[in-house]
């Protein structure tokens, strides 16, 4: 990933959040704030002295995700700054000129995430991939893997004192089914030292089911001369990590791996997205959408595919021009990303067809569901070019069962469709819609 693609990917991320720049020295400040708005795009708000910290945090109600803060500032003598944020639920960063590893220890201690030291020219760039991580890690979500319960303290205190969402599961099983049941676990910390769970082959099963896009994987071992890591990283991890090791090391390491997931993430958001309607695209859907139903599978659950149709496309295009047909699509796309994005995948393939993934719902029960979207896309007219326009829909609606291609559901229910439109249009056909004739 270049350079420009990781800022736009950490902009995505961080857009709109505040940051608080606790800095005397106007340098230091200035360029601060322009970095941080400019790369991260968070919002800067700056105080050079603790009456003026003290005002802001308190008379504008700003919710600061993060303070960078100064040791010795006019009023802060002997780190009351530091001691303020913390107080209040800021967390900080520290970035001094004050030198000494009593005093790095002590305002760790106290609560700062990191303490970055202003002897160097890169001393800006350490704050700014500081800040990214720590803003990142707190929407990250870990899940500690351990056969044996109070195995890893260390790593789940220091996790929690980064704020990552932290979840445990005590086997290969709980491990999986968690992955399952969450869906968006970021990062799988794997204790590789127990005899009651093979981490390679855990690993394995992971990797059967989640791309390293869709999850990172880390080791923890003590064994370092038995090729333990090696054979960890050659069958899918993402790091190794031996123990016994620095503090310091091991949070640096988990809050890099934690940034570049969230600037992949943010990158395929990007790319996952239809231009027009702002909903998935076909790539995602086919993406996810075959990582759904290898889930699904593997835990026995219903689940159903739809096709949706916007009715006499290319007759409303011709009459009305493109500009309309465009407004349609999407003021269909929010209707139904209003109804269904939130718990089902939700993607437009193309032209007028959407496709639906119902993870969870039988045919039956996703026919009733489309059903009434069909009736309510029928009955409440669009606002075009300043005119009311009906739209309806068809849809087709398969089963997702048995271990098929995925392209095969999306055909069943493209056939069903057909069907659907071969009937007169603005109705829903699944292989229940057969039986009536098929039992006369």
């Amino acid at each position: 990933m270049d350079r420009n693609s990781q800022r736009q990917a950490a902009f995505l991320r961080h857009f709109g959040r505040s940051v608080l720049i606790v800095e005397d020295s106007r340098m230091f400040s200035t360029a601060l704030r322009f970095r941080l708005e400019t790369e991260l795009g968070v919002r800067v708000t700056h105080c050079g002295d603790m009456d003026s910290l003290r005002v802001v945090v308190e008379d504008s109600g700003e919710p600061f995700a993060l303070a960078i803060v100064d040791l010795n500032l006019p009023g802060s003598p002997d780190c009351e700054a530091l001691d303020y944020l913390v107080s209040r639920g800021i967390r900080p960063l520290v970035f001094t000129a004050s030198f000494g590893q009593p005093m790095r220890e002590s305002a760790l201690a106290k609560g700062a995430l990191d303490y970055v030291m202003k002897d160097s020219p890169s001393a800006l760039q350490q704050v700014i991939v500081g800040v990214d991580r720590i803003l990142a890690s707190e929407r990250t979500k870990v899940l500690l893997v351990s056969p044996e319960p109070g195995s890893m303290v260390l790593e789940e205190a220091l996790l929690a004192r980064q704020r990552f969402q932290l979840q445990k599961a005590d086997g290969a099983e709980r491990t999986l089914d968690l992955l399952d049941e969450a869906r968006d676990i970021d990062i799988v910390l794997l204790d590789l030292d127990h005899p009651g769970c093979d981490g390679v082959l855990l690993l394995g099963e992971i990797r059967r089911h989640y791309s390293a896009m869709s999850v990172r994987i880390v080791g923890l071992s003590n064994r370092g001369q038995d090729m333990t890591g090696a054979r960890f990283l050659k069958a899918g991890g993402d790091e190794f990590i031996l123990k016994p090791f620095c503090d310091d090391d091991f949070t640096a390491r988990i809050l890099h791996l934690a940034a570049l997931h969230k600037q992949f993430q943010a990158l395929n958001l990007l790319a996952s997205r239809d231009y027009l309607t702002d909903v998935y695209n076909r790539r995602y859907f086919f993406e996810a959408g075959q990582r759904i139903v290898s889930q699904a599978m593997r835990r026995g659950a219903k689940g159903s595919i739809a096709i949706v149709d916007i009715d006499h496309f290319k007759r409303l295009n011709d009459t009305y021009g493109h500009e309309v047909g465009d407004a349609v699509l999407k003021a269909v796309s929010k209707r139904l990303k209003a109804r269904l994005g939130g718990n089902y995948l939700l993607a437009r393939l193309g032209g007028e067809e959407f496709g639906v993934i119902f993870d969870g719902l039988g045919v039956a029960d996703a026919m009733a569901r489309c059903e009434m979207l069909r009736e309510e896309l029928a009955a409440t007219p669009i606002e075009a070019d300043g005119e009311p326009l009906t739209i309806t829909v068809s849809m087709g609606v398969a089963a997702i069962e048995g271990d098929e291609v995925f392209d095969n559901y999306l055909n069943a229910a493209d056939q069903f469709l057909y069907m659907a439109k071969h009937a007169g249009r603005n109705r829903v056909f699944s292989e229940l819609s057969l039986q009536p004739a098929l039992a006369g």
